[in-house]
């Protein structure tokens, strides 16, 4: 119950799906938690669920796309705990009734997509990182897809933005390693949120399924052991890594459904 006690975390979009249940885990876990996310009123009643389970949390608005919105929520975490050692750039996503394919695509929506996805990790990174240099240390942890692994037939702006992600994590790695600050992707395939059953028909979702490793989707809990264990001591010689956590949806051939010995029954 102790694997990340005495570091504080920042999440960004931690009041709902996978930033809500990393939230809980990582308050569990002994971390003092600053969820932020759009109203003051989402953030502030999953802060008082921690609180009230005896963990630490507090709740703070934030605009991830407007810089000083971020760097208000930044620093209120490092005003109210004392340092920043975590840093879980979450917010993410796009409107798929305009992110379509390349001649069908929204370029307003692009251009939208690019902030609220890339823009904003760059900047939860830009302004973490001073407060991990002066903490001696800490875990930027960004929120990538298998959208940004392999082409889909929808969805190129989300794609290109969660590509952008995962790259943009290896060059913070790579930059500042050697101040002890390890950056890394998560890529979460189909998990099982609210904003997936309210965006994916069942058929879609059937699909996913079908075509996983595994025979059955994600919960948000699945993602938030993964944050947890990046944020520990655990994961202290990982970095620059997208790891995707998608119940194998990436891990075969195209073809290897059609081949499943039980395909055709």
């Amino acid at each position: 119950m102790d694997r990340v006690r005495g570091q504080v975390a920042v999440i960004t979009g931690g009041a709902s799906g996978i930033g809500l249940a990393s939230a809980q885990l990582l308050a569990a876990e002994g971390a003092a938690v600053v969820i932020g996310d759009l109203t003051h009123e989402d953030a502030s009643r999953a802060a008082a669920q921690i609180t009230a389970d005896g963990g630490r949390a507090i709740g703070v608005a934030v605009d991830v796309m407007e810089e000083e919105s971020l760097a208000a929520l930044i620093d209120t975490a490092v005003a109210e705990f004392g340092r920043l050692d975590v840093m879980c750039n979450h917010v993410g996503g796009s409107n798929p009734r305009k992110d379509l394919d390349v001649l069908g695509l929204d370029m307003d929506e692009f251009d939208r997509v690019m902030r609220l996805n890339v823009r904003s990790t760059v900047l939860g990174c830009r302004l973490a990182i001073p407060h991990m240099i002066e903490a001696g240390g800490g875990s930027i942890i960004n929120t990538a897809s298998v959208g940004g692994l392999a082409g889909d037939f929808i969805q190129v702006a989300y794609g290109s933005a969660k590509a952008a992600v995962i790259r943009m994590t290896e060059y913070v790695a790579t930059q500042y390693g050697h101040q002890r600050i390890r950056c890394n992707a998560i890529a979460p395939g189909a998990v099982m949120t609210p904003a997936l059953a309210d965006n994916l028909p069942a058929e879609m979702i059937r699909g996913i399924r079908t075509h996983n490793a595994l025979p059955y989707l994600g919960e948000p809990e699945d993602v938030a052991d993964l944050m947890l264990f990046l944020a520990s001591p655990e994961s202290r010689y990982i970095t620059g890594q997208v790891i995707a956590i998608d119940g194998g949806m990436t891990s075969h051939h195209p073809l290897a459904e059609t081949r499943r010995p039980d395909a055709g029954s």
